[in-house]
């Protein structure tokens, strides 16, 4: 009895030993002098921001009518994206919802030869507040500081309020100017798409974009002028955008110390390996 304790207090020294000797083999300075950097791997993560931009703003008449583009710098929102594998292996794609407030309108052309110019409810020029909410998809490409994107998907939106301009040869009554009328539409939806890039600070990532913005919602309804001839009025948007985005998750998959832990397991792992063939 006495001999089996001694012979397993003997093993557990030695073990204790050969451990010891082991983590004196591979030392922190040397693991600090692998380049662990190659072993790192951006995983699927999810991100908040907050972005602003300024918008080209149009609307696309059927029949035809000669407009300006009007500069609106009002657009703001707060997204969130999230990246993930499709099909569990390929590492490009993302989704990215959130809420928008912008203006847009339409400017007709004032024509100086013959002072004549197209208009709704005696308005030249209108400016919507409105509201959206995207559900877009994200084609990315990820550097350690840098990425490139390109996104397309739907909108879906509320027009809030309106202003109607006189301009130079119309004149609009008081009971219109800001109010919506019965033929307007207030519900939006439509496509959206756009390509830009990021640099990435971690964990900070800030965004520029161009993004365009097509209504599938007309701004009245077809028959408001004519049951035998509709009328359509689709807005449209260029809108050019800087954004700054917090990661919520980690966007590379390990620590330097848990890349360390699993550099340290492999040394080991292969010495008990190397020490197990011996023994054989």
């Amino acid at each position: 009895m006495i001999k089996r304790i001694y012979t397993a207090l003997l093993c557990g020294i030695m073990s204790c030993a050969f451990v010891q000797a082991q983590e004196s083999a591979v030392t922190d300075a040397e693991l600090d002098g692998m380049d662990l950097k190659k072993k790192l791997v951006i995983n699927d993560y999810t991100m908040a921001g907050i972005q602003y931009g300024v918008g080209l703003s149009q609307v696309m008449w059927n029949p035809k009518q000669k407009q300006d583009m009007v500069f609106i710098p009002v657009n703001v929102g707060l997204t969130v994206t999230t990246y993930a594998k499709m099909f569990g292996y390929m590492p490009y794609f993302g989704f990215q919802t959130g809420v928008f407030y912008a203006r847009e309108g339409y400017q007709f052309e004032y024509d100086k030869d013959n002072n004549f110019t197209y208009k709704i409810e005696g308005a030249e020029k209108a400016i919507l507040d409105v509201i959206e909410v995207p559900a877009l998809f994200q084609f990315h490409m990820d550097m350690w500081n840098f990425k490139i994107m390109a996104q397309l998907g739907c909108f879906a939106g509320y027009r809030l309020a309106i202003e109607r301009f006189p301009g130079n040869t119309g004149n609009v009554a008081p009971e219109v100017q800001n109010s919506f009328l019965p033929t307007d539409r207030r519900w939006d939806y439509g496509l959206k798409g756009g390509v830009g890039f990021g640099i990435v600070f971690d964990p900070i990532e800030i965004h520029l974009q161009a993004m365009y913005k097509h209504s599938l919602s007309s701004l009245y309804t077809p028959d408001h002028y004519s049951q035998y001839y509709y009328r359509f009025a689709y807005p449209s948007n260029i809108i050019i955008s800087a954004g700054v985005h917090f990661h919520i998750t980690k966007r590379s998959g390990k620590t330097k110390a848990q890349l360390k832990k699993i550099a340290r397991d492999m040394v080991y792992m292969q010495e008990e390996n190397h020490t197990d063939a011996n023994e054989q």
